[in-house]
């Protein structure tokens, strides 16, 4: 089968709409649990001072925004708060517009101040953002202060061309610019990539690191992401780049740095970990202990020249202290995502060694709270996106009667079975014979929330909630796999690159089996558990199987999705969710939230 000439994205959605309208931290070492009960009460430091031969310098951070302009909604949008007894309490949190007040506020008294984002500022964006190739976002990070951003995988999901276009500037090479007279300028911060080379010359992609100078104080700033980026972005996205391994690149660079005088290093690192608790100022243990994940490893082994490590990737709130190779406790941070918090650093930079004090290094999550004033400037930016983006975004496309949640806690989650039933229904469209279909959870970025459709009216799901849940472009594609195949599929969810973080794909309605978490690695899956209908899977049967393109080029670790037989390529993913809402819901009939038992867990 060919496959369809290759469009942009916007103009993919563009396209569809048409046809759609024509149819129907946590604590740092000396913070105080009650400075993060009341972060407005004033626990920063009285900066700017000279205290001798140091001086008062702040570093403040977000991580993985993901072009969330506007308050992200249902459980994107809140934080959870600890409270000394250890009950917890929920927060909404985040938007642009609070963001940038939070950050002005922060700022004040502070002359030494710096503004950080380790990767994942742009990407899986809601519709406002995303429609325009995340040039909205760009715009916002230059008017809210942004100094130096780091790549994250998902600056690669439009490609290093792409990438290249938001660092520079200039109108998209498809879709032109979006508004007569008015050029896209690009970031007015350099994006670092120490650790993204082209295969050919081993050169770095963009900048490996930038020297911020402020008054006689310097300080390096080294960003790399993640060398498993290859394995969790579209092949087209990172062609001919190599991903080198983290904490080598940054000592590398680190050594640089110190050659030309540059001794106060801060790494900003596109992977993370994932903490205990989930409350953002949640004790992080004795030596970082309540923290897991690959960060742990890589800021064991970074050289100990480096200062701090502001990290992302894994969308978790924390601030631990884990130690550096000389066994010196280091400061290791992160602000959840979409914007709904800030950690602030505070730190004394010595002018003679021209490095930074680590015993002084303290850092706190904060709360970007909805019940402060608008920074002005984003509410005019996000009004004139708005209005561009206006005739797509608001055009029902379903309507549900509750939540649809994508709850990550959990292997399943009603979001997830409800796309997996929506493109096995598209997939049917193309081969009546197909069998199945199996969604990613990471490609799901968001709820569908009954109550977020304001002037539209409860329970409507606009163009634009869709595109935020579905934000890829990906295409539905049909592959056949043999019974012993799909047998392996469900394996690699909880085996090879996936055994130390299970990727647990979703699945369509007449598959069912159990995911045994009392045992490890593939014998999780219970194998003789299988069905489909009903039927114990055949080993030596061929399955016709439904998954999205970046599945079907063996993303997210399963490498078998990729060897399936008789390939075809489908429509779009976001057209077959509006397809599929669009039958089978009505204002006067809405959709349920499908009910998640189609996995039994057994814990």
């Amino acid at each position: 089968m060919s496959t369809p000439p290759k469009r942009s994205p916007l103009s993919r959605r563009l396209t569809a709409a048409a046809a759609g309208l024509l149819t129907v931290g946590a604590l740092g070492a000396a913070v105080p649990a009650a400075a993060q009960d009341a972060p407005e009460a004033g626990a920063r430091k009285a900066s700017g001072e000279h205290h001798g031969r140091t001086v008062d310098l702040q570093v403040l951070a977000i991580n993985d925004f993901h072009g969330n302009l506007e308050p992200p909604t249902g459980s994107s949008g809140r934080v959870t708060h600890q409270h000394p007894d250890g009950t917890t309490e929920q927060i909404d949190a985040g938007g642009a517009e609070y963001l940038a007040t939070s950050l002005r506020e922060a700022r004040e008294g502070h002359p030494y101040s710096v503004t950080v984002a380790p990767g994942d500022i742009v990407g899986a964006s809601p519709l406002l953002s995303g429609l325009f190739h995340d040039e909205p976002t760009i715009e916002a990070m230059n008017a809210l202060g942004m100094d130096v951003v780091g790549v994250g995988n998902h600056e690669f999901d439009e490609g290093a061309a792409e990438l290249k276009r938001l660092q520079k500037g200039g109108c998209h090479p498809e879709d032109g610019c979006y508004d007569e007279g008015r050029t896209f300028e690009g970031a007015d911060f350099p994006i670092l990539a120490a650790n993204v080379v082209d295969e050919r010359t081993g050169r770095p992609l963009l900048a490996p690191y930038t020297v911020k100078k402020m008054k006689g104080v310097k300080v390096g700033f080294i960003g790399v992401t993640l060398e498993g980026t290859p394995d969790i972005v579209s092949a087209e996205g990172v062609k001919g780049l190599k991903f080198l391994d983290e904490a080598e690149t940054i000592d590398k660079y680190t050594k640089e740095l110190r050659r030309k005088g540059v001794n106060a290093v801060i790494a900003l690192v596109h992977e993370g970990g994932t903490p205990a608790s989930t409350a953002y100022n949640a004790d992080c243990g004795e030596d970082g202990g309540k923290l897991s994940g690959p960060i742990v490893d890589i800021a064991k082994r970074t050289d100990a020249g480096v200062d701090a490590l502001i990290t992302g990737h894994t969308h978790q709130p924390y601030v631990c202290s884990i130690p550096d190779p000389r066994g010196e406790d280091r400061l290791v941070t992160s602000a959840a995502s979409f914007g709904r918090l800030f950690t602030e650093l505070n730190m004394e930079y010595d002018r003679r060694t021209r490095d930074i004090v680590r015993a002084s290094v303290e850092g706190t999550n904060r709360v970007v709270h909805r019940n402060q004033e608008k920074a002005a400037d984003l509410t005019s930016l996000i009004d004139y996106w708005k209005g561009l983006a206006a005739p797509v975004a608001n055009r029902p496309i379903g309507w549900i009667s509750e939540d649809i949640a994508a709850d990550r806690t959990r292997p399943e989650s009603p979001l997830g079975d409800l796309i997996a039933d929506a493109q096995l229904a598209h997939a049917r469209k193309l081969d009546p014979g197909a069998d199945l279909a199996l969604m990613n959870p990471g490609g799901i970025r968001a709820d569908l929330v009954y109550a977020a459709s304001g002037a539209e009216g409860d329970g409507v799901v606009t163009y634009a909630e869709g595109f935020t849940v579905q934000p890829f472009s990906n295409t539905v594609n049909l592959t056949t796999l043999t019974g012993e195949q799909l047998l392996t599929v469900l394996r690699e969810q909880v085996s090879g690159s996936n055994a130390a973080s299970p990727k647990i794909l979703q699945v369509s309605a007449g598959l069912t089996y159990t995911l045994d978490l009392t045992r490890s690695g593939a014998d999780r899956i219970v194998a003789d558990s299988v069905r489909l209908n009903g039927e114990p899977i055949d080993p030596s049967a061929s399955y016709r199987v439904a998954v999205n393109s970046f599945l079907a080029g063996g993303g997210d670790g399963f490498p078998t999705l990729a060897r399936g037989t008789d390939p075809l390529v489908g429509g779009d993913d976001l057209a077959a969710l509006q397809d599929y809402l669009t039958a089978n819901s009505s204002a006067a009939a809405p959709l349920d939230a499908p009910a998640a038992d189609r996995i039994t867990v057994v814990r």
